[in-house]
């Protein structure tokens, strides 16, 4: 998909997030770069092949 020189990296190398956005919808939490990667607020994403990649965020909590 992506058209840009130098290429973006895929969406399966460690740094596909740094692809270039091409859609961003703020006021529902997400946005699709040109790797075909959708990335969410919450730092996951899903994959052009239907595969997620966790949140890297701390959930936050008491211990009990």
């Amino acid at each position: 998909m992506c058209k840009h020189r130098p290429r973006c990296p895929s969406a399966y190398a460690s740094d596909h997030d740094a692809a270039h956005l091409v859609a961003f919808h703020p006021e529902q939490g997400w946005g699709l770069l040109c790797n075909g990667v959708v990335v969410f607020e919450d730092t996951g994403a899903l994959l052009p092949d239907g595969s997620s990649v966790p949140s890297d965020r701390l959930a936050c909590g008491s211990a009990a």
